[in-house]
């Protein structure tokens, strides 16, 4: 016969363990003053930008209007306007593969004139196009840049160094280091104070060279926007707990429910105390870590509520107790299996990627072994003590009863 584990025998000293844990987050998130919030729950500026060098620049002093773009595998000008024959030059990078090649077929558009800056050579793969020009060419160069193949990674630190004159800026990696692209928030105060966008591109160009950063994205997030995410992320957790403790009243006793709802908030709010307390920011994708480490915790908790149930059937004479020890012992190895396999996974995210993905690998990391713990420990915990007090509350129901005579 299999050995069965007492795990009930450490289902009150993990509940108070627990305990100590979720207080000390709670201090934590006082002393700290909240989350480390991200760039998604602030009000202000946000730019996404990339250290880039300048490839080539474009004028146009032709009829009708001219506009630019492109993606990965082809540039394409666009003539239109009254009087003018609308028109769409594409230039494929197959066919133009450097840049001496790219600015020799713009310059022969009429009236379209480029100006190379990097060295001929650079393949036109590497170009990368900025948000802040007007695409709509005219005598003010628009700047197309570049990413050299060697480029050197740039520290966050320099970055962040070289914006402290603005006052506070928040600055977060994106992407791999080699891609060297950067996010800048600016709070909403610190814009009111009469910092525009055009200053954060002009210090990092003092800093780190003319013409050598690309502004992808600016968009500027107002307070009301970011109040609404905020207050829509905490429904969005609330609507979870309410549909999980519905789900399983439906399918279990009602006690089986407590337990499941329970077990996930636990999960939350030991999450809340390792975000606190480790100071990682708190954006949207720490949100999507929060509710992927709660539906994992769920599904282990209601594979464990199944077991049970069908332990049950299988041994009904005998004391609850050693049901549960029983049923958690025989799911232990798939269990552990799962819960491994998983991490192997999310640790190679959290060992190959940086910046946002890291962070959101280091936090499914945490919350499943949380949820591991919590099914195990807290959830299986709160179903015994509630059949402990019920058989309490019936004893003392049967000793109380008037005795009636025949």
């Amino acid at each position: 016969m299999k050995r069965i584990i007492p795990f009930s025998r450490y289902f009150v000293p993990a509940m108070a363990v627990s305990g100590a844990l979720i207080v000390l987050g709670l201090i934590g998130y006082g002393v700290k003053g909240g989350f480390n919030l991200g760039v998604d729950f602030q009000a202000g500026l946000i730019q996404e930008i990339q250290f880039a060098p300048t490839a080539f620049r474009l004028t146009y002093t032709g009829k009708g209007n001219a506009s630019i773009s492109f993606n990965r595998n082809n540039l394409y000008i666009v003539i239109s306007g009254s009087g003018v024959e609308g028109v769409t030059h594409e230039f494929p990078f197959s066919s133009f593969s450097t840049l001496d090649s790219l600015i020799a077929a713009l310059s022969g558009v009429e009236g379209l004139h480029a100006t190379g800056v990097a060295p001929g050579t650079t393949p036109s793969q590497l170009l990368v196009q900025s948000a802040q020009g007007d695409p709509e060419l005219g005598t003010v160069p628009f700047v197309v840049h570049y990413l050299p193949a060697d480029a050197e990674p740039i520290a966050i630190e320099d970055v962040r160094e070289s914006l402290l004159p603005l006052g506070t800026v928040s600055v977060q990696v994106l992407g791999a280091s080699a891609e060297r692209r950067f996010m800048i928030r600016m709070e909403d105060q610190e814009i009111k104070g009469g910092v525009p966008a055009e200053k954060i591109l002009r210090t990092l160009e003092e800093q780190f060279g003319a013409g050598g950063v690309a502004v992808t994205r600016a968009d500027y997030v107002g307070s009301r926007f970011s109040k609404q995410l905020t207050d829509q992320a905490g429904l969005l957790m609330a609507l979870t707990l309410l549909l999980i403790m519905g789900y399983a009243s439906i399918r279990f006793k009602p006690q089986y429910a407590i337990g499941a709802v329970l077990a996930i908030a636990h999960d939350a709010l030991i999450m809340v105390a390792f975000i606190t307390w480790t100071r990682m920011e708190f954006n949207t994708t720490t949100i999507a870590a929060l509710l992927t480490i709660l539906g994992y915790s769920i599904n282990d908790t209601i594979v464990i509520f199944d077991r049970i149930r069908e332990t049950v059937r299988i041994y009904p004479e005998d004391p609850f107790e050693l049901i549960l020890n029983r049923a958690l012992t025989e799911t232990l190895s798939r269990t552990i299996i799962t819960t491994v396999t998983t991490m192997l996974a999310v640790l190679s995210l959290f060992i190959f990627t940086s910046g946002s993905m890291k962070d959101f690998a280091l936090a499914l990391l945490v919350g499943m072994v949380s949820g591991v713990y919590s099914t195990l420990f807290i959830a299986v915990g709160f179903v015994n003590l509630w059949d402990v007090q019920a058989k309490k509350r019936a004893k003392r129901k049967l000793m109380g009863a008037p005795v009636t005579s025949r």
